[in-house]
């Protein structure tokens, strides 16, 4: 339980921190006025470790926040954040409460940016997609003063508030049910891990659960861009290619699933008996496939009403006391590609 508010950084802290005065540091944030390189570069660097961000708000609201919610999300693109976002407004619509949506495209750096601009303009809270972030982010984050819910993941360290599930949990769980119908050699196809760390966490519980039975991932194939129906198909053809010994394919979301089932099924492969399949985060749009997909529901739009929930009840009384984690569990649904003992 917590009910500690962190103060909200003024321009007195970062001259303080910066060795020069509150109109000098105000110069250089503005980028107004003449002030040296070495000034300006050392105020910027003591602005960026306290997590200092400058008010955009300007007379007699530069003292307060605006009934705005930023809710920083890594894609639209991607089918999961949409149903995330429908969460959040199902509960905002109903208080004073607006969402407004940055867009990372899981770059880091660009995070940064977004979170920087949209805590400038003093906003409600924040809701942001993961529990990963630079050294900087954090800082802005622990020093806004607002309440801050890191959403769609539990495994780790929040800064304020985090609402999610365990992907390193849903991937060994997602490994003991394969097990248990017998499958062994199994392939793996996903993103590139670095920049998707749900799903690097769900293959890291998979690989973990599968060792502990002996079994490991024979063959993987990574790839950057898109979930696409085209790139699972063409990863699934060529894994089988190299091992058409493979009997079950486990895939970092159901897109590229969908796509390997396409495969699958344009190669008249017996599903489940010869091989087996399963993708992750049970999207409804492709509940219409002639087949259906073993997958796992990651909760997404509960995620993202118990985030709004959490913001709204503390905006409306900051001293509220809140859980710091609430972790959802997801559930298995073995569709028609994974066989039932």
């Amino acid at each position: 339980m917590s009910t500690d508010d962190t103060r909200p950084l003024t321009l007195r802290d970062v001259s303080e921190a910066s060795g020069v005065s509150e109109m000098t540091v105000s110069r250089v944030l503005r980028n107004r006025g003449d002030v040296s390189p070495a000034t300006r570069a050392r105020v910027l660097a003591a602005a960026k470790e306290l997590g200092y961000v400058p008010n955009k708000i300007a007379g007699a609201l530069a003292s307060q926040r605006v009934n705005l919610v930023a809710v920083i999300i890594p894609s639209l693109r991607n089918m999961v954040f949409p149903e995330v976002m429908s969460g959040i407004s199902s509960v905002l619509e109903e208080t004073e409460l607006q969402p407004v949506v940055g867009v990372t495209d899981y770059l880091p750096e660009k995070e940064e940016r977004v979170l920087y601009e949209m805590l400038s303009w003093r906003p409600s809270g924040v809701i942001i997609a993961g529990l990963e972030h630079t050294d900087a982010a954090r800082a802005m984050m622990k020093a806004s003063g607002i309440p801050v819910v890191e959403i769609m993941d539990t495994d780790g360290t929040a800064v304020d508030c985090a609402v999610g599930i365990s992907h390193r949990r849903a991937g060994r769980e997602m490994a003991k049910a394969i097990l248990k119908q017998g499958y062994s050699r199994i392939g793996f196809m996903g993103t590139k891990m670095p920049l998707d760390h749900r799903a690097r966490k769900r293959f890291e519980g998979f690989t973990e659960a599968l060792a502990k039975d002996g079994v490991e991932v024979v063959d993987q194939e990574f790839y950057s861009g898109g979930s696409a129906l085209a790139k699972g198909r063409e990863m699934t053809r060529t894994m089988l290619e190299r091992d058409p010994e493979l009997d079950f394919l486990y895939y970092s979301n159901d897109m590229i699933a969908a796509g390997g089932l396409m495969e699958l099924m344009a190669q008249d492969i017996d599903i489940p008996g010869q091989i087996g399949l399963a993708g992750f985060n049970g999207v409804e749009l492709l509940q219409g496939l002639p087949r259906q997909l073993a997958t796992m529901d990651a909760c997404r739009f509960e995620i993202g009403q118990k985030a709004a929930e959490i913001i709204a009840t503390r905006v409306t009384d900051p001293t509220a006391d809140y859980l710091r984690v609430h972790e959802l569990t997801p559930t298995i649904s073995f569709g028609d590609t994974l066989k039932r003992r």
